[in-house]
């Protein structure tokens, strides 16, 4: 076998959980053949290794190119699905490997603290590797790791011992609107629950008031086609939802459970106002 094919899912794995994507996973990934063959690596003894800090340095230029420009907006009416160049299927297949909210959170780490917390949890590169590509040391290499680690964790606001239950509402609400359930998206809202929707978000592009359970329930029922692109986050500090087709953060649903109904949902997509959530997973 190629000596290359040898390592192309692991360098698709990594390139996949650093960028979110797996079209940029792919591009990533023909980078570094390009770039072996671009080598002399006869006396490289761990090409596997040679070519993760490859992908590695790749994906990091990647990132960085992404944080100095505006991501083009996605379309938010409809379904928020992938491109045709993207098998919904195999994207989802990636996704479900890591966890969309994983992905999410990933993406409001800056690019050196992602690389670090990936490389070395997620692939057991030891920090003394990783602190060469992002021009640290191996101690600071090690503390953007740990530093990424606590963000990605984050921690419930829970004051009342609540949040397991406001979870396990939430989750119900997941299941109901991805099987399109009228009836069991009823038994979890309150009868005077309120949905607001931004504008960035809404259809029409002018915000959105929906009020009452069966109203209520019929919106979430449309939101079918996205709730595969779902997952379960910490947002704020409370249990909510993230909608991340191909890996990237399009919609925000935060709840108020009251009494183990739901009162309130808002919907967010506006890009400013989502870089300001706080979001991490669900331990």
């Amino acid at each position: 076998m190629d000596p290359f094919e040898e390592h192309r899912d692991h360098l698709g794995a990594v390139a996949f959980r650093m960028l979110g994507s797996r079209s940029d996973a792919d591009d990533a990934v023909q980078e570094a053949w390009l770039r072996l063959n671009r080598s002399d690596v006869g006396e490289v003894r761990n090409l596997r290794g040679w070519l993760t800090t490859v992908i590695a340095h790749i994906c990091l230029d990647v990132l960085r190119t992404r944080g100095t420009r505006r991501e083009e907006p996605l379309d938010t009416d409809g379904d928020l699905a992938t491109t045709e160049a993207v098998d919904p299927e195999q994207q989802a297949v990636l996704a479900d490997s890591i966890g969309i909210a994983l992905l999410v959170v990933l993406q409001t780490l800056s690019p050196p603290e992602r690389l670090a917390l990936v490389l070395h949890d997620m692939f057991d590169v030891p920090f003394a590797e990783i602190g060469p590509i992002v021009g640290r040391s191996p101690n600071a290499a090690a503390q953007l790791a740990a530093r990424a680690r606590r963000r990605v964790r984050g921690r419930a606001v829970d004051p009342d011992g609540l949040e397991n239950e406001r979870r396990r509402v939430v989750e119900a609400f997941l299941a109901a609107a991805r099987a399109g359930d009228f009836d069991a998206l009823l038994a979890i809202l309150h009868d005077d629950v309120v949905l607001r929707v931004d504008a960035t978000a809404a259809p029409t592009g002018q915000p959105v008031m929906v009020h009452g359970a069966s109203d209520v329930a019929a919106s979430a029922r449309m939101f079918a086609a996205n709730a595969r692109h779902a997952d379960l986050a910490l947002v704020d500090g409370s249990a909510g939802l993230v909608v991340a087709p191909e890996g990237r953060l399009a919609l925000v649903l935060q709840f108020v459970v009251e009494r183990r109904s739901i009162t309130r949902i808002a919907i967010t997509a506006d890009e400013d106002r989502l870089g300001r959530l706080e979001l991490a997973i669900l331990g």
